[in-house]
């Protein structure tokens, strides 16, 4: 049977590698790396220089094209079973590429288990295999490390959700995924911790009451994406004390 690691590389940097991700990529004999397009060349960059650093070995290196979203959904909560439907098929098309009894890796960017489709993919697919998860660190975790912050506070619970559904925020929040810049709609009182490219040299932070910093932040978020052409940043939300 084809066995298929799905690894988790971090939010940004190569120093996020854990031993245990690099060992998974040199017993791989075929490396997946996603290409999502001219306006996101650079993350395919990191996962390229990735592999040139860590991989000793000569695995074979496919390129594969992630199909778009649909842009009037920027944090995705509408068309996701079609796009998923599509990565399926051609995550199966990968699949068939691995020898026999072999291996094949995919690259995850941060850790596969958050907020990351990987592994609803590859159940979509039908070609026998088995899957071996390696998780990486996550942005939450490159978030709280940036800003020299614990992310719960004594005894007290964390929220992790997206833009979509952030509501009234009664408890230590990590918002993912926020297209919407749903901060804007907060409590102006609460304190935001606020992160985009954790990790990578372009890492920006801000911090602050949230009412004298969100609008700082939808700014240096729009110019930072028009530089870039693409942003990944989250944000912690809590009250002050």
């Amino acid at each position: 049977m084809k066995t298929i690691l799905v690894v988790g590389i971090g939010t940004g940097s190569p120093e996020h590698m854990t031993i245990a991700a690099i060992d998974a990529l040199n017993r791989a004999d075929v490396l997946f790396v996603p290409d999502k397009g001219a306006d996101k060349v650079a993350l395919a960059d990191l996962r390229h220089a990735i592999i040139a650093r860590f991989v000793t070995g000569q695995p074979r290196q496919i390129a594969y094209d992630v199909p778009r979203r649909d842009a009037a959904h920027p944090d995705y909560g509408q068309g996701v079973d079609d796009w998923h439907d599509a990565l399926g098929r051609i995550f199966s098309d990968l699949i068939a590429e691995i020898p026999a009894d072999g291996t094949g890796a995919f690259l995850v960017w941060g850790d596969p288990g958050l907020y990351d489709s990987t592994l609803r993919i590859l159940e979509r697919v039908e070609t026998p295999h088995a899957v071996t998860v390696i998780p990486g660190i996550t942005a939450i975790q490159a978030l709280t490390a940036a800003h020299g912050i614990a992310l719960n506070r004594i005894g007290e619970p964390v929220l992790v959700t997206t833009g979509r559904q952030l509501g009234p925020v009664d408890t230590d929040t990590i918002v993912m995924l926020d297209g919407r810049l749903a901060f804007r709609n907060a409590d102006p009182d609460l304190q935001i911790f606020w992160g985009a490219y954790l990790g990578s040299p372009d890492q920006i932070l801000l911090s602050g009451r949230l009412g004298d910093v969100a609008e700082q932040i939808v700014t240096t978020r729009a110019q930072a994406r028009a530089r870039h052409g693409w942003i990944m940043d989250t944000y912690l939300l809590r009250k002050s004390r």
